[in-house]
């Protein structure tokens, strides 16, 4: 009887609901997940995250690598440099050696008397350049004598003076501590100026080295750069390269072009007024005109200007004016037809190219801008869409007028042809006019 009066009251107790320890219902660990993180929220609250020193160092080696990057770059800069300007000179000389190379001849027997041509064209216009100025300040030192007794006698009648040529000398004796002060400070600046000139040499040493092995072994450095980037980059970077070839080479092609026209031109011009070194000044004239930018034109013309005014004063004015008029003939007749197929580039366009050129690399800039600006030009333009624009008075808004009087003038000249046809035949020109009203 005890058992089974037990039994009922042990089942009741098994299947009634147990109601939660207050410890484990206030804090323990089966309590709701939000309230759990809370409390260990606010109990870690006052330590460091772990994933707080691993930002840190990470950060710390991000800067010292950037800094390490920097330093690296200042340094190399010269380097980097003189690597783009071999590079932009290999697209110039390459088309002659694949010339050569189609003919049998190995790239770097092709790219050695390509650069033998290039020598002998500097050393000539140097050598024509040197013996210019050296007879010049030859002639103005034979000629310093007379020179100063002339500007001498034009100071005393100008303003009323009485000096001579032995008060001029004596004033210089006495000057002579300023002088030897002078002597000494051009004497140091012959060591920098020598170290400047050294300096010059070996980066123009590198330069044709680096442009040597860039062009001789052309297809290997294209190769070479293909193959780390995938077949579908490849083909671009190829198109980006061989518009760079066509560009650079067009550009140099068209510029040689234009300094052997405006050498002929000027040659023939200074052997008429009889200005001396003709053939030398008219070298210079087309060879600074042409490939140096937006202030070869001044350079150019500043020379024979000074040559002449050594010798007739009025030969001077005759120059000036000669290198003003070709200068115009060249900008609107021979350069827009012989850069249209080779490197089609708007003035606008390479005089912004020079300047952003220049403030960059600087010299350096400045010459392989218009090259660089017709290469980006020539890739711009074979992957952006064009579409037809339709005719609006917003965008051409002198057309309108511009066709009036176009129609004006292709009347009167009707008017003109009819006037002399046969009156019987042929209406006249009021007729017609009347016709096309």
């Amino acid at each position: 009887m005890s058992s089974s009066a037990e039994t009922p009251d042990r089942l009741s107790e098994e299947h009634l609901p147990t109601s939660p320890e207050p410890g484990r219902q206030s804090g323990g660990d089966t309590a709701d997940p939000g309230a759990r993180q809370l409390r260990r929220g606010a109990a870690g609250s006052g330590a460091m995250p772990r994933w707080l020193p691993r930002a840190m160092l990470l950060a710390l080696v991000g800067v010292g690598l950037f800094q390490l990057a920097d330093w690296a770059f200042h340094q190399l800069i010269d380097l980097l440099v003189m690597l783009l300007v071999a590079f932009f000179l290999s697209l110039a000389m390459e088309p002659a050696v694949d010339r050569m190379a189609a003919r049998g001849v190995r790239r770097g027997l092709g790219t050695f008397l390509v650069f033998i041509g290039v020598g002998l064209a500097v050393a000539a216009f140097l050598t024509a350049l040197g013996t210019l100025m050296v007879d010049q300040v030859t002639q103005v030192a034979g000629k310093l004598p007379q020179m100063l007794h002339d500007l001498i006698d034009w100071v005393n009648r100008t303003f009323h003076t009485e000096l001579s040529l032995d008060q001029l000398q004596h004033q210089v004796l006495q000057d002579s501590g300023t002088i030897e002060k002078y002597a000494q400070q051009a004497a140091d600046n012959v060591w920098g100026v020598t170290g400047t000139v050294v300096g010059g040499l070996f980066q123009a040493f590198t330069v044709g080295l680096f442009t040597f092995y860039f062009t001789a072994e052309g297809p290997r450095v294209r190769r070479t750069v293909c193959s780390m980037l995938p077949p579908s980059k490849q083909a671009e970077v190829l198109r980006a390269w061989e518009i760079a070839l066509a560009k650079t080479g067009g550009y140099l092609y068209s510029r040689a072009v234009l300094a052997l026209v405006s050498t002929l031109g000027h040659w023939a011009f200074f052997t008429i007024i009889g200005l001396p070194y003709a053939a030398a000044l008219s070298v210079w004239v087309g060879v600074m005109s042409q490939f140096v930018p937006t202030i070869g034109t001044y350079l150019a013309g500043a020379l024979p200007v000074l040559v002449a005014l050594t010798g007739r004063p009025v030969d001077a004015v005759w120059v000036l004016g000669f290198v003003i008029v070709y200068q115009q003939i060249e900008n609107y007749l021979l350069h827009p037809r012989i850069t249209a197929k080779t490197v089609d580039v708007h003035p606008a366009v390479a005089f912004g190219a020079v300047i952003a050129g220049a403030a960059l690399l600087g010299a350096v800039g400045a010459l392989i801008a218009i090259p660089a600006a017709a290469t980006l030009q020539g890739f711009v333009g074979t992957y952006v869409r064009r579409y037809e624009v339709e005719d609006d008075p917003r965008i051409d808004r002198g057309e309108e007028r511009r066709a009036r009087r176009r129609d004006a003038v292709r009347r009167l000249r009707r008017m003109v042809a009819g006037s002399s046809t046969d009156p019987a035949g042929a209406p006249t020109g009021r007729e017609e006019q009347r016709a096309e009203d």
